[in-house]
């Protein structure tokens, strides 16, 4: 009997076959290619759009506020349709533990929404 465990051993040879397989065909390719570097071809290239000016602006902090608070009630979502799938043998406890979420989904909700989260129209410089 081999010290090896059953899939081990098969699993090593796969992985050194792939890296191997890999590494060839990127060898290849750089080897054979064509190697003509223009200025078009170095040029960034952003959905055909020619590139002006700085990349580095600064987004707005309401930007990243919404786009937090969008991962933060998107997570939800999937709490709720996994809840919802298993919701007839779950019972009568699953209905109160899903509704205290929701209800504590909305109360942070609207404390971000009295605390002005979710206004766009905050004032602020661009620099």
């Amino acid at each position: 009997m081999s010290p090896w465990e059953p899939g081990v051993f098969s699993l090593i040879v796969y992985t050194i076959m792939v890296v191997g397989f890999i590494a060839s065909q990127l060898f290849l390719a750089a080897w054979l290619g064509e190697k003509k570097p223009t200025i078009e071809k170095s040029r960034p290239y952003e959905c055909g759009v020619i590139p002006t000016g700085t990349a580095r602006f600064r987004y707005p902090v309401p930007f990243y506020l919404v786009a937090i608070f969008f991962l933060i009630f998107d997570i939800e979502g999937a709490y709720i349709f996994t809840w919802a799938v298993v919701y007839e043998e779950a019972g009568v406890p699953a209905l109160m533990q899903m509704s205290f979420f929701i209800i504590l989904l909305l109360v942070g909700l609207f404390y971000i929404w009295k605390h002005g989260g979710l206004d766009w129209r905050a004032t602020y410089k661009e620099e």
